[in-house]
């Protein structure tokens, strides 16, 4: 666990990394209209390296997400170092079982009207990752926000013959307010990174569903180089 002094030093970190190099986050970015899942158990080595003709082809604007289910094998499964125990907890929220070779799940988004959601991140210090997400909305909620560490991997690359979005790690929260007003809501922590993960190919995605489970926002980060005077 990072105590309170490590954690504004990471951040503090990050934010001058940030202003200095580049600058990480959703906005001006094209908003995802669907989501498309793709599950795949670390039991399966071919479910990662051979293309499924049976998966779902990605809808127009749909951002794509890959995850890693730990495997029966444990430690000895062929994708282990991969698995994310978040995605149990992934599959449990959409009420699907731990698939033994692999599944995709596809999410509409049911777009609220007076909101915006806003997703950033720094850059890494230490093996973590200073990284946040914002939602501004009419409703009070309750609210869920889901915020994941992304990385991506080349077609071509890994053993992968297509591209892939590999959630590495993943934090939520639930806000709600007394108010009709419009309210924001903000959280920012740390995330650990993986070792070995390419800087470069970092993103953080963020989602947030209404009581409902319906999600009414979806946002991907992407990194541009800051401007100098």
């Amino acid at each position: 666990m990072l105590n309170r002094i490590t954690f504004l030093t990471l951040c503090l970190a990050c934010c001058a990394a940030v202003q200095a190099q580049s600058f990480c986050s959703s906005d001006g970015q094209p908003l995802p209209e669907a989501l498309l899942e793709r599950f795949i158990s670390a039991d399966c080595e071919a479910c990662w390296t051979s293309p499924d003709d049976d998966a779902p082809v990605p809808a127009p604007r749909a951002l794509v997400l890959d995850w890693i289910v730990p495997g029966k094998g444990g430690d000895d499964a062929p994708l282990s170092a991969a698995a994310n125990r978040d995605a149990l907890s992934r599959l449990e929220a959409l009420a699907v079982p731990a698939p033994p070779r692999s599944l995709a799940r596809n999410t509409r988004v049911a777009a609220e009207g007076e909101s915006r959601l806003r997703v950033a991140h720094g850059l890494p210090l230490a093996d973590y990752v200073g990284a946040s997400i914002e939602w501004t909305s009419a409703g009070a909620g309750p609210w869920t926000a889901t915020l994941l560490l992304v990385q991506q991997i080349p077609a071509g690359t890994q053993g992968t013959p297509i591209e892939r979005h590999l959630v590495r790690n993943m934090l939520q929260t639930t806000w709600s307010a007394d108010a009709s007003a419009p309210q924001r809501f903000f959280e920012s922590r740390p995330m650990s990174l993986p070792a070995s993960t390419p800087l470069e190919r970092l993103s953080v995605v963020g989602w947030v569903q209404d009581a409902k489970g319906r999600v009414v926002a979806l946002a991907q980060s992407a990194c541009q180089d800051a401007e100098m005077d």
